[in-house]
């Protein structure tokens, strides 16, 4: 089934094609994923990557989400990039990008759970899976994913200065745009790398896909 971009609420902000929401989720480190279990509404930070029309989610084996299976589930990632300061409380807002992803769960088995692990590890460091040893039977048991099968998929965008009121613009008020950045600091070697072992690639590969 294909799935369906669809345009969110606020149309001014709506960006609703696909290029768009997968360049969002492929540019973000933690998606918030959204589920029900025991009747209770749950959201859990979990970390992820996107393999074409499916974004495959890691974590624990025994955790209540990577046990489920053939249930909803909704996934949100957001990059704040400015704190917009407007005249007026009511004009303040923030400049940001957001996407929000619906669909149904899948537990991940057999070669798919290999090549899923290396997904998620090359998304938020790209090329690592070819710089590390092998997982071993051990690890392997103690890790669950789920894929996230994309069937509805919807993005906000805001930029741009604030929207006073005209006559607000004569006002002594500073106004505009205080920028928030993320970005990877100096990679710091733990006590039993040696001084002689450079720093990974793939570190190198994060600053470009996270700048």
């Amino acid at each position: 089934m294909q799935p369906a971009y669809a345009r969110a609420r606020q149309q001014k902000r709506a960006v609703y094609d696909e290029e768009t929401i997968h360049a969002i989720l492929d540019s973000n480190m933690v998606g918030h994923v959204g589920f029900i279990a025991d009747d209770r509404p749950m959201v859990i930070p979990m970390a992820y990557a996107r393999i074409g029309q499916v974004i495959y989610l890691h974590g624990a084996s025994k955790t209540r989400i990577t046990r489920l299976s053939d249930v909803p589930l909704c996934m949100e990632v957001t990059r704040l990039t400015g704190i917009v300061a407007a005249r007026s409380g009511f004009h303040h807002s923030v400049n940001y990008e957001s996407a929000v992803i619906h669909g149904q769960a899948r537990k991940v088995t057999g070669d798919e759970l290999g090549q899923s692990l290396d997904a998620i590890l090359d998304h938020l460091l790209p090329g690592r899976s070819a710089e590390v040893r092998p997982m071993n039977a051990q690890e392997r048991k103690a890790t669950g994913v789920i894929a996230l099968e994309i069937e509805h998929a919807s993005a906000k965008i805001r930029t741009g200065p604030p929207v006073d009121d005209e006559e607000d613009h004569a006002l002594p008020i500073w106004a505009g745009v205080i920028p928030v950045t993320t970005a990877l600091g100096e990679a710091v070697r733990d006590g039993y790398c040696g001084e002689d072992i450079a720093t990974a690639p793939s570190i190198t590969a994060a600053r470009r896909r996270f700048a």
